[in-house]
């Protein structure tokens, strides 16, 4: 059984679909089949049964001539009874064939017992043979003796019996039948079965091949076609595996444009370490001295490179990083301390700037780390543009937290740009920074679920505000 049944898995879904329905039909009709013949046969038993009360009243004479010349064998007469059999039974068993019969039915045990019961108003009907072995139906009607014999007391019975063998032959021929019709239903069912399946898991083929054809050619552009109202596993499916494959496509595009945009933002500051290093390396090799004040030069752009590059670097880990090492690392934070420790390192990079700051408490679902790295990017943009000894004014009231610096702003035209990757103002190209540092903030503050904007601010300046859903009371520690 084990065998059949893992072998069974192992056929493709089509065939197995097609058993499946003819095995459900091959039970249904076989079920309906039996029902059928056994409602038949009841039926053919029942109009013998009634053919037998109606028409088998042999003449008391002819039971009284029976018993008194009590014979085994059939007399060769002519009477309307001829094609029945037709018999006196005793309660020892003795049979008294009447002339009018055909044959002798063999007597049984239970004959007997009916006979000494004695129940005259009752008939009695079952299933026997004559003595060639051929198959009747049997009727059996114990006597009043007083009127037959003149004794007192049962002591016999008038046994009828009628051939089966028409009722038999129609019975098997019905058989017969049912047996072809119930092969051609299962059939049929199996055929129906495997086109009904063909039919319904055409879309799945498409779907095989659509798959088969990404990873032999890696082309993500392919779409399952589904009708609009279609509302099935299949339509499902296949709308998944579209957005699935829309997706995958979105991602290796911007990979390939985040590629492209590192490589050229990279060219830069390498391009300028390799032209400070083969200064240096070539004084070195001439023997010709640089002097002082340039060799500072140059070793202070060499570690302005380096800090940018490693600063570019760092930007990159961040954006590569999938939500799902992010989500792992969410949890309530204190923005209110997350923008006091930004304040401390502005401050530092700021000392000649005033930061006023006003927080009220706030928690917030986040990754703290991503989180201090977003507003620290926000608060630096606002130290790099300030003038010196500007000012810059944070509020964090209600979970919104604003940043105004007071430098020359951002044109209207730039701000649909501030926080594409890599995107810089060219008034702030010759600044140092990477061009994701806004871009790392949107990504933060959106996975928080919130919202940060940057406008420009009345008076002047820019004015950047992030929202983030929470509260201002910390949630109660789960136990």
């Amino acid at each position: 059984m084990n065998k059949l049944v893992r072998r069974f898995r192992t056929l493709p879904i089509r065939a197995r679909l097609s058993m499946l329905v003819a095995a459900a039909v091959a039970f249904a009709v076989a079920a309906v089949s039996v029902t059928c013949w056994f409602i038949v046969q009841g039926k053919l038993y029942e109009q013998v049964n009634n053919d037998l009360q109606r028409g088998m009243r042999a003449p008391e004479q002819m039971i009284n001539d029976a018993i008194n010349n009590c014979s085994e064998t059939p007399q060769n007469t002519n009477s309307p009874y001829r094609n029945n059999y037709i018999q006196v039974v005793k309660r020892d068993g003795t049979v008294c064939v009447l002339g009018a019969s055909i044959g002798k039915v063999k007597v049984t045990e239970s004959d007997k017992s009916e006979i000494r019961n004695g129940n005259t108003d009752k008939l009695y009907f079952r299933d026997g043979s004559d003595s060639a072995g051929n198959a009747v139906r049997v009727m059996l009607q114990p006597l009043a003796t007083t009127t037959v014999t003149g004794d007192t007391g049962p002591n016999v019975a008038l046994l009828v019996a009628v051939s089966l063998k028409g009722t038999q032959s129609t019975l098997n021929d019905l058989a017969l039948i049912l047996l072809l019709v119930s092969g051609v239903g299962v059939l049929g069912a199996g055929a129906a079965g495997l086109a009904v399946a063909r039919a319904g898991l055409r879309p799945v083929d498409k779907l095989t091949e659509a798959v088969e054809h990404v990873a032999r050619t890696e082309d993500l552009s392919i779409r399952i076609p589904v009708e609009d109202d279609a509302e099935d596993e299949v339509a499902r499916l296949s709308r998944s595996f579209n957005s699935m494959t829309s997706s995958l496509a979105n991602s290796h595009e911007l990979q390939q444009q985040l590629i492209a945009d590192a490589g050229h933002e990279l060219r830069t500051p390498l391009t300028s370490l390799r032209t400070n290093i083969e200064l240096l390396t070539r004084s070195e090799e001439t023997g010709r001295p640089i002097p002082e004040a340039d060799r500072k030069a140059l070793l202070a752009s060499v570690k302005a490179q380096m800090t940018e590059l490693a600063s570019l670097i760092g930007d990159l880990q961040e954006l590569s990083r999938s939500q799902g090492q992010r989500g792992e690392r969410v949890q309530v934070v204190s923005l209110e301390d997350t923008v006091e420790s930004a304040l401390r390192r502005a401050r530092l990079r700021g000392p000649e700037l005033s930061i006023n700051a006003s927080l009220d408490p706030w928690y917030a679902r986040a990754e703290p780390a991503a989180l201090e790295r977003a507003v620290v990017n926000i608060l630096d943009n606002a130290v790099k543009f300030s003038p010196e000894g500007g000012t810059i004014d944070v509020q964090l009231t209600d979970g919104t937290l604003t940043v105004r610096d007071h430098g020359p702003g951002i044109p209207e035209d730039e701000l649909p740009h501030v926080f594409d990757r890599f995107w810089r103002s060219p008034s702030a190209r010759a600044l140092p920074g990477s061009g994701l540092g806004l871009s790392i903030v949107a990504r933060t503050v959106e996975q928080s679920g919130g919202q940060v904007t940057l406008a420009r601010a009345e008076g002047g300046g820019t004015v950047a505000t992030i929202r983030l859903p929470g509260a201002a009371t910390p949630p109660p520690e789960t136990p």
